[in-house]
């Protein structure tokens, strides 16, 4: 699918990126290290606020916005009460204690997540409490549970949520299905949203590397007044490195239409479809993984991440360019009807009700386990696990 010369050109960037994963794995502590010793020189200043994005403007907000100094200043008589130990809470508590935070974390003492933050070198009875106690230190109160967990805790949560203190999610889910969960905020406080575009594993490894992943604002009520400078400060401690602002039900819907569609539901089912259709005709494993995703996972997405799909395309040979020319609108013209049917399942809350009722189920974790096994456990998969085993970083 590639010129044979834009072949050699990737080999010789894969070496490269090699090397330079291999280095950054060696210096990742130093370079925390020397962030946190000088953390302007980390930052990229473009002086820009307003941007444009194909077209419109929008107000970007930036680390040199709100250098460490002056997040701290602005929260040092406030304390973080970090609600969740998983992946996302897990992260920004890391982000904010290493920026110098007043953060504290709050879990089941009981539960793996216990154990988890000790031995992430939080403190029993200094930084980690059991989640009354803590919500019961709070004044910012950062509820990362899961959407499903969320809407159980809040009879538990609400009580502490008094006059004068903030409440954070990082997703807006619970309080734009309120009707559904019940997680409807006092009216006397802030309650602010701090998304970042990402998992929390990648929130903290960007972090360590001195980067920053991009996340999304919003502010629900604004009883202080300061309620968005203060989520754009507590987004960039946390470790983003720029924010765009939202709402609470754009963010929502935008969400789980993203995560439903071409950012995980969607490729799985195109990977799948596309290598079954190999298969059927008669080529082996290793042909239809490497043709369907190896490629494009190591190749071509990469490029599209880097300087865009036109890029890619002209990156490519003469007939691959027009292969992808003549059959992306069939693909669009399929694919948007499904779309438009994601979105209106959005919007109308029946995925909010079908996530919330599967996920608080008591047999929720097993029957996950047997549906990922059986994505793990297919033959594209295991396929991917040897040819993934033969790229050359891995020997």
């Amino acid at each position: 699918m590639l010129g044979n010369a834009m072949r050699t050109s990737l080999r010789a960037a894969g070496r490269v990126a090699v090397v330079k994963g291999r280095q950054q794995a060696v210096q990742q502590v130093a370079a925390q290290a020397k962030r946190m010793a000088a953390p302007a020189a980390a930052q990229q200043v473009r002086g820009l606020k307003t941007l444009n994005f194909g077209g419109s403007e929008e107000v970007v907000y930036e680390r040199s916005d709100y250098p460490q100094a002056k997040y701290q200043e602005m929260f040092k008589d406030d304390t973080l009460c970090m609600l969740g130990y998983g992946t996302q809470g897990r992260g920004q508590a890391l982000n904010l204690r290493d920026n110098g935070m007043p953060v504290i974390v709050g879990v089941r003492k009981s539960g793996g997540s216990w154990d988890k933050a000790i031995a992430d070198g939080w403190v029993p009875d200094e930084n980690l409490f059991d989640i009354d106690t803590a919500l019961s230190k709070g004044t910012v109160i950062m509820y990362l549970l899961s959407d499903a967990g969320q809407k159980m805790a809040w009879d538990q949560i609400k009580p502490h949520l008094t006059k004068g203190k903030t409440l954070y999610v990082s997703h807006g889910f619970s309080i734009v299905f309120e009707n559904d969960t019940g997680v409807v905020p006092p009216s006397d406080i802030d309650v602010v949203l701090c998304a970042p575009k990402g998992s929390g594993t990648t929130v903290r490894n960007l972090f360590l590397e001195g980067r920053g992943i991009n996340g999304s604002i919003a502010v629900h009520q604004d009883v202080s007044g300061k309620a968005k400078e203060r989520v754009c400060a507590l987004g960039i401690a946390a470790g983003c490195g720029y924010l765009y602002e939202t709402t609470f039900q754009k963010e929502t819907y935008s969400d789980l239409v993203g995560e439903r569609g071409v950012l995980m539901g969607m490729i799985q089912g195109a990977f799948k479809a596309q290598y079954d259709v190999l298969r059927s005709k008669g080529h082996s494993p290793s042909e239809s993984f490497n043709e369907t995703v190896e490629e494009a996972t190591q190749s071509l997405y990469p490029l599209i991440g880097a300087h865009g799909c036109d890029y890619m395309f002209a990156a490519c040979s003469t007939t691959a360019q027009r292969g992808a020319l003549d059959w992306y609108p069939k693909f669009e013209k399929a694919l948007k009807p499904v779309f438009e049917d994601l979105y209106n399942e959005v919007e109308n809350g029946n995925e909010c009700r079908r996530s919330l009722d599967i996920n608080s189920k008591p047999d929720y974790k097993e029957s996950l386990e047997k549906e990922l096994a059986e994505i793990q456990g297919s033959e594209m998969w295991r396929a991917g696990e040897t040819v993934r085993k033969l790229r050359p970083e891995n020997n």
